[in-house]
């Protein structure tokens, strides 16, 4: 069976989402201020790695909101799921995909084994999350503008 969204859907990794532009906002925001936090220089490398891909996830699950599903937090491997999905939501590219799954596999090692992070791996993850950000924000212009206007 190939992958596809729906997949992921039919056998419980993803739950069906209705989103708002009110969402999308919020979470597009959340990550540009975690970005924003991780260039901070007087902290450290693992914090601003933390708050990097934390922007990658926010951004991720952005584009997967957008297509009208988000993922079963209740099931293992969720963050896998949201990162995987990206070449499924927003057309990455399976090279780029693998750079971000490397990161997340780097988190899950420094957050379970206390394990340094490198300024190099820092400075790749602060760079992803900047332009998967990007990716999203010209995906959901392209895609889903309705999405970008809030209603007031």
């Amino acid at each position: 069976m190939p992958v596809s969204l729906e997949n992921l859907l039919k056998i419980g990794q993803l739950k069906e989402h209705q989103t708002d532009a009110a969402d999308v906002q919020r979470l597009l925001a959340a990550a540009q201020r975690n970005l924003t936090d991780a260039r901070v220089t007087s902290i450290s490398p693992e914090t601003r790695f933390d708050a990097a891909y934390k922007a990658i996830m926010q951004a991720a699950l952005t584009a997967l909101m957008a297509q009208g599903y988000r993922p079963d937090t209740n099931r293992p491997g969720h963050h896998m799921t949201i990162v995987q999905a990206l070449p499924l939501t927003i057309g990455l590219a399976e090279k780029r995909m693998a750079v971000l799954d490397t990161l997340r596999r780097k988190r899950n090692i420094a957050d379970y084994t206390g394990e340094d992070i490198d300024d190099v791996s820092m400075e790749n993850c602060v760079d992803e999350a900047e332009q998967l950000i990007a990716d999203v924000n010209v995906w959901l212009k392209t895609n889903r503008p309705h999405l970008l206007v809030v209603k007031k």
